[in-house]
């Protein structure tokens, strides 16, 4: 018997209070390793109507100005009309930075120290890390999230052209994907709401983003005469941004990674250098899932690894394949760990994270994008899996 289910998935724009915060922590990250790369970065912003207050511990070389930093990320989102009640330019900065805890830092340095089991580099805390992927898109993406991150690119790449004045920051999009036996077969709902100027019809507006932006980006063989458009659904969205919503750093934390396809550990990306595996070892996992799915072991597979804080090696590894694999997924996990390492210094390494390429992840989704400065999206290590799974 065929079985039928509708999964939805959302991402939000660059100019959504929240991920107004995770571009300045990311801008604040990125500053700190183009001058010091072994920075130790935990970044974490909070925005309410003009106020922005970035905090957390930072151990640096590196001399910021955290005012010009956040302007910056600011104005490249484009919060610089007029109208705006959170500007680039009148904005008031709080600065509450400290420095890492000392035993933080001693569990993480690569030495030695009383009561340390190890004197390797260890995980700078506890926690559990997911990684996921997929051959419903291209990208080995679970579709309904690459669709959403899809509209919202398209979206503010149309406003960043500066042609359609109308068009503000703060914008949301949400996909519906019907599913029939595991794979997705169309699109019932589209949901998309962008923040506009006042003196634009809510007419115009939906014309607009369902000609320019809908079916510019979306698969036309997926939408069909059923597809549900709900463009501005509440009729009106001028008050937008850190005006109209609280925004704080590591709040999007599905939207970051899966649209809630794939399990996520709990912990933020943005704002944090690689010695936190909330965030490489995320990357990791994704690396680890598409090489898996490219190696053609699998349709879909998910792995889950956890650390102590302080201790360099995994306390455990899991792959689960949910019933797509060529081979058991026991084997699977083992071939994995036979190609990998999960220690926090070779994942550093393996990924080459010691860099300022965080602003790139910032938005529409850490992962799933093509770009060669983001290494965990490479498929380089087919060979040794299917070698290291026989």
């Amino acid at each position: 018997m065929s079985r039928k289910y509708i999964f939805s998935s959302e991402s939000v724009g660059e100019g959504h209070p929240d991920k107004v915060c995770d571009t300045i922590s990311d801008a604040v990250l990125d500053a700190c390793l183009s001058a010091d790369k072994h920075s130790r970065v935990a970044c974490e912003t909070y925005a309410k109507s003009n106020i922005v207050i970035v905090g957390g511990e930072i151990t640096t070389k590196a001399k910021l100005d955290f005012v010009a930093i956040t302007r910056q990320a600011i104005r490249d989102i484009g919060y610089v009309n007029d109208d705006d009640v959170f500007h680039a330019d009148r904005v008031f900065v709080m600065n509450i930075v400290t420095q890492q805890s000392p035993d933080i830092a001693q569990g993480v340095d690569a030495r030695a120290a009383k009561g340390k089991k190890k004197a390797e580099q260890g995980a700078g805390d506890q926690g559990l890390m997911f990684g996921y992927a997929s051959n419903e898109t291209p990208e080995l993406m679970p579709a309904p999230i690459m669709f959403a991150h899809r509209l919202g690119s398209e979206l503010t790449r149309i406003r960043k052209t500066g042609k359609i004045k109308w068009l503000r920051p703060d914008a949301k999009s949400q996909v519906s994907v019907e599913y029939e036996d595991g794979k997705p077969v169309r699109i019932t709902n589209v949901v998309v709401s962008t923040q506009h100027a006042s003196d634009v019809e809510h007419a115009e507006i939906e014309e607009f983003i369902i000609k320019n932006v809908v079916k510019k980006v979306l698969p036309a063989d997926m939408l069909d005469k059923d597809t549900l458009y709900l463009i501005n659904p509440t009729g009106r969205f001028v008050v937008g941004g850190p005006q109209g919503d609280t925004g704080l750093t590591g709040r999007k934390i599905i939207v970051d990674s899966y649209g809630g396809m794939g399990r996520h550990g709990g912990g933020a990306f943005s704002g944090k250098d690689p010695s936190k595996v909330d965030r490489s070892a995320a990357y990791m996992g994704r690396y680890v899932a598409m090489n898996i799915g490219a190696a053609g072991l699998a349709a879909k597979a998910e792995i889950q690894f956890a650390y102590a804080i302080g201790y360099p090696d995994p306390v455990s590894v899991a792959v689960d394949t949910f019933g797509t694999g060529v081979i058991s997924d026991e084997k699977i996990t083992e071939a994995v760990q036979a190609v990998f390492s999960f220690k926090p210094a070779d994942i550093v390494k393996q990924l080459n994270l010691l860099r300022p390429i965080y602003s790139k992840t910032t938005n529409y989704g850490h992962f799933g994008k093509d770009d060669p400065a983001i290494t965990w999206e490479k498929t380089d290590k087919v060979a040794a899996l299917k070698r290291a799974a026989r």
